[in-house]
């Protein structure tokens, strides 16, 4: 008896240990698209809407296509199509990340609604009040935004918001 409850023992703590390794892994796994539960950008919030619509509008998940290793919801299948056909155009910038914060050296959340579309392409942020201090240099803070990208698009969320 006592071998068994051994073998037993020895079998949770393995799968403990491999759920500890995996909870681990995904947590410091370089990411390069802002995506949540499920892999789901956005949100759930359909990226075709800020340029069709101008706005932001919820997706479903009936209608949903995947990008840089991200599931996107739409609001339509027309906007589904849309973006397939071009998701470059449509994705956000920065991978979904909050614009300014990516000025700022940070990889942040975002809120849906923070959102500004310049040039044909969308940026989000993680606020209405951090959107009014992007809004107050969109050419300086781009300029700054895509070069700190280059650096820190493949780290992990927590490396890129690690204090030096």
């Amino acid at each position: 008896m006592n071998l068994f409850k051994s073998s037993r023992l020895s079998g949770a703590f393995k799968i403990a240990a491999t759920t500890s390794a995996l909870l681990f892994s995904s947590l410091t796994f370089a990411s390069a698209v802002n995506s949540g539960e499920n892999d789901v950008a956005i949100h759930g919030y359909d990226p075709v809407a800020y340029f069709t619509q101008d706005k932001a509008v919820e997706g479903s998940a009936e209608y949903t296509a995947t990008h840089d290793g991200a599931i996107y919801r739409f609001s339509s299948k027309k906007n589904r199509d849309l973006f397939q056909a071009n998701s470059d155009k449509y994705a956000p910038q920065f991978g979904g990340y909050c614009a300014m914060g990516v000025a700022l050296n940070k990889k942040l959340d975002i809120d849906p609604q923070a959102f500004y579309v310049d040039g044909g392409k969308l940026y989000l942020n993680l606020n209405k009040d951090v959107q009014k201090k992007w809004l107050t240099d969109v050419p300086g803070h781009l300029k700054t935004a895509y070069r700190v990208w280059d650096g820190i698009e493949e780290l992990s969320v927590a490396e890129a918001n690690a204090d030096d």
